[in-house]
């Protein structure tokens, strides 16, 4: 790694980073602070009333603990689109716009290698999400425990947490290599946003009915199964564990072309 590359992109999407974690602490603590056992009817009653629009977000269920509330109402959507936004944002100010622009040729022109560049710009991403996973995750159990103490199962939900980053680094590798492959931010943009976007679009349909559920096998979101998590499933597990090693077979992929693809800079 180039540490002086690292803390060059710390200082440049420093702002962006706390933008979102302001974003987030808002959603997170407001659905915390939302549970409420007595609320159940009158949720039932909206749900009843509007059954395909919370399904397509995911929240068919209305969880009636704290922990099942907290993960149908945050992870079936809001906690998959938002980091989303974030990381289709930094990969390509972290790869793309540097070839666009010809601000590539200035750190080839250093002591450092393309792989060197291109690892330490893959690690800053990932580093970068982490953070955002790590935070929702004290700010959810410090609100929680605050506001109801003892009702968060830690473990459980730190699990979920654990899934969560995995898709994330599928997202982010995909984004990352398809910054590596294309020179114009445009086109990098178009595919890897594209691919996420149809990613959730997909996801939101095939939850819909039983009419477009086989549409679930086409979108990796669907290995994110936050239910089997908490019930310690062990297939959820494993499609976790798969989720991480596409993401790192696509962060190597993308380090790779960069590596070898004609920059014209």
């Amino acid at each position: 790694m180039s540490l002086t590359l690292f803390k060059r992109e710390i200082k440049a999407n420093y702002k962006l980073v706390l933008i979102f974690i302001g974003v987030l602490s808002l959603y997170g603590s407001m659905i915390v602070a939302m549970f409420d056992p007595d609320m159940g009817k009158s949720l039932e009653l909206m749900l009843e009333s509007m059954p395909e629009v919370f399904a397509a977000f995911g929240m068919a269920e209305i969880g009636t603990t704290l922990l099942t509330f907290v993960v149908n109402y945050l992870y079936g959507f809001l906690l998959i689109a938002l980091p989303s936004v974030f990381i289709i944002i930094l990969s390509n100010r972290l790869m793309a716009r540097y070839i666009s622009q010809g601000s590539m040729a200035y750190l080839l022109a250093t002591p450092n290698k393309r792989k060197k560049i291109a690892f330490t710009q893959a690690v800053f991403l990932v580093i970068s999400v982490l953070c955002l996973v790590i935070y929702i995750t004290v700010l959810c159990i410090i609100v929680g425990q605050i506001m109801f103490p003892g009702e968060l199962e830690i473990k459980k939900f730190v699990l979920v947490n654990i899934g969560l980053f995995g898709l994330l680094v599928f997202l982010s590798g995909l984004c990352f290599c398809s910054s590596s492959i294309f020179s114009d931010s445009k086109f990098s943009n178009g595919v890897g946003a594209g691919a996420i976007i149809a990613f959730i679009i997909i996801q939101m349909l095939s939850q819909v009915g039983e009419k477009f559920e086989n549409l679930k096998f086409l979108t990796p979101l669907t290995l994110f199964q936050t239910n089997g998590l908490i019930a310690g499933d062990s297939q959820a597990v494993w499609a976790i564990i798969l989720l991480y090693v596409i993401g790192i077979i696509l962060f190597g992929t993308g380090i790779s072309i960069f590596c070898k693809r004609d920059l014209s800079i």
